[in-house]
């Protein structure tokens, strides 16, 4: 009699799960306040990660940068100081004569830190060096990723590895480094930048769909040991674009006449939907919004209804033109290299 009970309960609670996700589709939640919080953002060099940077200044949150290439991490950083700059300039300093206290100054902060996910001695030193010198971590986005760009008999062990690597176990070893912190405060958001192609896959990017799928079910499973510890106060977030237009995949297409309606996505477009989902707690961002769609068909239709599908819109090869174009660009610089 206790289970048909508890059955029933559950069975409210899944019904109003469904009639406040449908509420909240319907009214907009109020963003959160993450200003003064620390944020770090790996592969902020470039992509999405310096984009993720800049609009993480524009709400004043103090970050702290961690990309492979110093350059353009340092680039990265002074876009961010740039506009933590114009916000300075822009508040109002009246003083008490006009009926006003004067707010304190907003005091910019970002550091930059050298940093190769896909080492995890790597990480950890400078997840060590981050929590010593800017002080306990608010905010984890894990965005950086690559891609080889080769067919699976074609691409070297090492570079299997390698993407592996980064866009995968880096994210254990990120969460393993500043997850203690936030567990003990019951306080954090971790953002996991994936992919589309982590829900359902395509020819000729084994390794890259491999590591998005692991990135994905990592997640998944860090949100459910969050919820079993009972840390509401930790929220998960999971990002998964369609193709996005940073030259990641460049070359890469599905059937013309499917374009006007499957465009890549403009990549600030890709990040401000992203950005609202993290500031309003959403669980899992898919963008566009089709992709829920393909993602539940995947799970509905037999293998070769897909396979169909997929012909259709001309998805079953769609990486091959980017493949081709990675491999030229290859030899080309294999022949400079020669000469």
């Amino acid at each position: 009699m206790y289970i048909i009970t508890e059955f029933l309960l559950v069975t409210m609670k899944v019904l109003w799960a469904f009639v406040l996700a449908g509420f909240k589709w319907l009214v907009r939640p109020t963003e959160k306040s993450v200003a003064g919080q620390v944020c770090v953002i790996t592969g902020a060099g470039s992509g999405l990660g310096r984009l993720f940077a800049k609009e993480f200044a524009r709400r004043r949150a103090v970050l702290v940068l961690w990309d492979i290439n110093k350059k353009s991490n340092e680039e990265t950083a002074e876009m961010v100081r740039q506009i933590q700059r114009q916000m300075t300039s822009a508040v109002p300093k009246d003083g008490c004569a006009g009926g006003k206290q004067e707010e304190p100054a907003f005091q910019p902060q970002v550091y930059t830190y050298v940093c190769d996910v896909g080492k995890r001695e790597s990480v950890y030193s400078t997840a060590e060096r981050v929590q010593r010198e800017v002080g306990h971590i608010d905010l984890l986005v894990n965005n950086a990723g690559v891609v080889s760009g080769h067919h699976l008999l074609e691409c070297p062990d090492e570079l299997i590895e390698r993407t592996m690597m980064v866009n995968c176990h880096a994210h254990f070893w990120t969460t393993k480094a500043f997850l203690p912190n936030m567990l003990e405060m019951n306080h954090g958001h971790i953002v996991t930048v994936a992919s589309s192609l982590g829900l359902f896959s395509t020819a000729g990017v084994e390794d890259y769909c491999a590591s998005k799928f692991g990135a994905i079910g990592f997640h998944e499973s860090l949100s459910h040991e969050l919820k079993a510890a009972e840390k509401d106060g930790i929220k998960m977030t999971l990002v998964c674009p369609f193709l996005v237009d940073t030259g990641m995949f460049q070359g890469c297409t599905i059937r013309k006449e499917m374009v006007p309606f499957l465009p890549p996505l403009k990549p600030e477009y890709c990040v401000k939907q992203a950005m609202r989902a993290i500031l309003t707690d959403q669980p899992m961002i898919c963008t566009p919004r089709l992709m829920y769609m393909v993602s539940f068909m995947k799970t509905i239709l037999p293998f070769d209804a897909i396979v169909c599908m997929y012909r259709f819109i001309g998805a079953d090869k769609c990486m091959y033109p980017f493949l081709a174009h990675r491999k030229r660009v290859t030899n080309n610089n294999e022949a400079k290299t020669g000469m």
